[in-house]
C-alpha cells in the first residue's frame, strides 16, 4: 500500500512555523479525508492539521509542544493507490525481487512515495525559485542571473522547484526574442530595487494645495522648483521627529546624525539621487544654487562621491511626467521615499465664501519601510509636510 506524507500547511501568510499540541488519531487508526489528524498553535490561533485523503495513521514524525516549519513533514498515510494517484504522488522506492502482492515496489515497511508537482501544495519554504540546488546557483552565478530574474518559469520539479532542465529550457526561449544589452546604470537601479523589494513597504498619500507655494515661488529670486520645496519639508518634519527617520538593523532602530535628504534626478537609462546633507539646518533660499548645481552634475554624471549616498530619504517629483499617482520605492539605505505629483486646479469648497472656488492641488505620497513606522506615523509625517508646504515662508 503506497504511504504518502502529512505536511505542516501554511497557515497564514506571516506564518513560518506552529507548535504541536494535540494528536487525536493513533498509529493505526483510520481517517478520513479532511479529518484534523493533528492540533497546532501559531501566534495567532490554534488550527487543525487534515488528512489530504482517507486511509490509515501509519506514522507520527513529531513530539507534542515541539515546533515545526511550514513544509515539514509531520507523520504518513497509508492510503489506497487510487487516491495517491489523484494526489500526483509516485512510488519512488526500487522494485524488490519477487515484486508486491498489491503492485507497488516497497522495499520495507516505511517506503515514502514521494512527492512530484502535481496536486501537492509547495511548502512556502520551498516552492518555485525559493530553494535552489548547488548546481542551479552554480549556473546562475555563471550567468549573472538573479532568482528574481526567473521569477516566471514554472517549475517542474518537486513541489514545484524549479530545475536545472527548467532554468535551460527558460534560456533556450529566451535566445528566439529580440534582445538588447542592459547599461551599467540599469543594472545598478534593478539590483538597488531588488534589494529594497526585501523590505515590506507600505504607501500613503493625501492631497496638498499649492496655491501658497506657487504665490511664494513667484516673488523669490532665484526660484526653487517644487521637488526643493518638498525636500526642505520633509526635512524639518523629519528634524521634528527624527525617531522616524532611522532604519532597522537586527533589533535595533540606527538614527541618522545628520538630516540627509537626497532627490531623484532622471539620467541616461536610469535615475541618479544627488544628496543635500543637513538640509533641515539650511534654509530654502540657501539651498536653491546647490540644489540647481547638483542637478546638473547628475544629468552629466558627474557628481562626486561627497554628493551621494548617506541619506535618509528621498524626494521624486514624477508629477513633470504628467503622473497625478504613484507610489515609488525607497533605496536600500533608506526607509522613506516622498513623492509629489502633477498640480492640477480642481474645486474647492470655501466656507468663508459659501461657494467652491478653483485651487490648485497636487498628490504627495510617502512610501516606507513598514518595519520601522506604521501607517499612524506616515500619515502624522505626511500632514506635517503638508502644512510646511501650505506655509512656505517657514521654509
Amino acid at each position: 500500500m503506497p504511504r504518502i506524507p502529512i505536511t505542516m500547511p501554511q497557515l497564514g501568510e506571516s506564518i513560518a512555523e506552529a507548535t504541536i499540541v494535540h494528536l487525536p488519531i493513533k498509529v493505526g487508526d483510520p481517517v478520513a479525508a479532511d479529518q484534523d489528524v493533528m492540533e497546532v498553535e501559531t501566534q495567532k490561533a490554534t488550527m487543525g492539521v487534515t488528512a489530504p485523503c482517507s486511509g490509515t495513521l501509519a506514522e507520527i514524525s513529531v513530539e507534542l509542544q515541539k515546533s515545526y516549519a511550514v513544509g515539514s513533514v509531520l507523520g504518513y498515510l497509508d492510503v489506497s493507490a487510487e487516491d495517491a494517484q489523484r494526489l500526483g504522488l509516485s512510488e519512488q522506492a526500487p522494485k524488490l525481487e519477487g515484486g508486491d502482492t498489491d503492485g507497488y515496489n516497497a522495499p520495507t515497511a516505511t517506503a515514502n512515495v514521494m512527492p512530484t508537482v502535481h496536486g501537492l501544495p509547495v511548502p512556502a519554504h520551498a516552492g518555485g525559485l525559493a530553494y535552489m540546488s548547488p548546481r542551479m546557483k552554480a549556473r546562475m552565478n555563471e550567468l549573472g542571473l538573479h532568482a528574481a530574474d526567473l521569477a516566471g518559469i514554472a517549475g517542474s520539479g518537486a513541489a514545484g522547484r524549479v530545475t536545472i532542465e527548467d532554468l535551460e529550457d527558460f534560456l533556450y526561449r529566451l535566445d528566439e526574442h529580440e534582445q538588447t544589452k542592459a547599461s551599467p546604470m540599469r543594472i545598478a537601479v534593478a539590483d538597488a530595487m531588488r534589494r529594497s523589494w526585501t523590505r515590506p513597504l507600505a504607501n500613503v498619500g493625501r492631497p496638498v494645495q499649492l496655491d501658497a507655494l506657487l504665490a511664494h515661488r513667484k516673488q523669490q529670486t532665484p526660484k526653487a522648483g517644487p521637488a526643493l520645496y518638498a525636500s526642505r519639508a520633509l526635512a524639518i518634519a523629519l528634524g521634528e521627529n527624527r525617531a522616524i527617520a532611522g532604519r532597522l538593523v537586527g533589533g535595533k532602530i540606527v538614527h541618522p546624525k545628520a538630516i540627509d535628504v537626497g532627490f531623484a534626478v532622471e539620467a541616461d537609462d536610469g535615475v541618479l539621487v544627488p544628496v543635500l546633507r543637513n538640509a533641515d539646518q539650511v534654509s530654502l533660499s540657501k539651498l536653491i544654487a546647490r540644489y540647481d548645481e547638483l542637478v546638473e552634475l547628475a544629468r552629466a554624471r558627474r557628481l562626486p562621491a561627497s554628493a551621494q549616498g548617506g541619506s535618509i530619504a528621498t524626494v521624486t517629483n514624477f508629477g513633470t511626467f504628467g503622473l497625478t499617482w504613484a507610489t515609488p520605492i525607497p533605496l536600500p539605505e533608506q526607509t522613506l521615499l516622498l513623492g509629489l505629483g502633477a498640480g492640477r486646479v480642481v474645486p474647492n469648497w470655501d466656507k468663508e465664501k459659501g461657494q467652491f472656488v478653483p485651487v490648485t492641488e497636487a498628490e504627495l505620497t510617502l512610501s516606507f519601510d513598514h518595519r520601522v513606522l506604521d501607517g499612524g506615523a506616515a500619515g502624522r509625517l505626511l500632514q506635517r509636510i503638508v502644512e510646511l508646504l501650505q506655509a512656505p515662508e517657514k521654509l
